[in-house]
């Protein structure tokens, strides 16, 4: 279990997380909306160690994540996929892909056995392995992308807006390849944008607003929730969507935070 409480982490300033609380069950795929703004990306950020919560904790198993920093939380088997544009566009595929085993390199066995396991996961990973990774579309790009964070075989997968600039036909992939990482064990919490898609996929669905979660629930019944599909499915709830509960008021904030 995921665990993130009360945790408050911003930039500059001010705070983007308001005392944030919200648990992460094991084995599921989590999914992250609400308007821009509301803290999505940040949340992942302070899982991953990009960012120190200024208060509150973040616990994985009994382990505590946000006192470890990028890499100790990449050794704990928690891994982050960015937004966009993560990957060097003049080196290979192969080449992105193997830097995500980066922390495996003295073992040169494990590392090839990794990437043929990951290659069979993904086949332009090995289709296309010696290709320029410049030369792939946005979709293929976010496979590679997804790919090379695999290489880690983490136990959390983080992805912030896999749909980001993608075409139906990418899209489809993408979200097929998010669960077969989590058919295969792998926990996921994403951020998504394109909430019908996100919440699609999702086993469990959190709406965030003003750095807090409004409400949590079974990606089904968010879907079937009409507050929730008049602000962000554009109209009715979504036919065959078991019906949710109300979107309650969001509490008041922390005086003098």
């Amino acid at each position: 279990m995921l665990t993130i409480s009360g945790v408050f982490a911003g930039y500059g300033g001010g705070d983007v997380l308001q005392g944030l609380d919200l648990e992460v069950p094991t084995g599921a795929i989590t999914c992250i909306v609400g308007p821009n703004g509301a803290g999505k990306s940040t949340v992942l950020r302070v899982v991953s160690g990009l960012l120190t919560p200024r208060l509150g904790s973040i616990d994985l198993d009994g382990v505590r994540l946000d006192r470890l920093g990028c890499a100790g939380v990449l050794g704990k088997g928690v891994a982050q996929v960015p937004q966009s544009q993560a990957l060097f566009p003049q080196m290979t595929i192969r080449e992105n892909v193997l830097l995500g085993g980066y922390t495996l390199r003295r073992d040169k066995q494990l590392l090839t056995k990794r990437y043929d396991r990951v290659a069979e996961l993904i086949p332009i990973v090995a289709e296309r392995s010696h290709d320029k990774a410049g030369n792939l579309s946005g979709g293929q790009r976010r496979m590679v992308e997804i790919a090379r964070c695999l290489m880690v075989e983490p136990s959390v997968l983080l992805l912030d807006e896999p749909s980001l600039g993608l075409d139906p036909m990418s899209l489809t992939g993408v979200s097929q390849l998010v669960k077969d990482a989590n058919a295969a064990g792998t926990t996921v919490l994403l951020v998504e944008q394109n909430v019908r898609l996100g919440l699609s996929m999702a086993t469990h669905g959190v709406v965030l607003e003003g750095g807090r979660v409004r409400l949590e629930a079974p990606a089904g019944e968010l879907m079937a929730n009409p507050e929730v599909a008049e602000l962000y499915l554009g109209g009715a709830p979504t036919a065959g969507a078991t019906a949710g509960a109300q979107l309650p008021q969001p509490a008041e904030p922390v005086p003098g935070r």
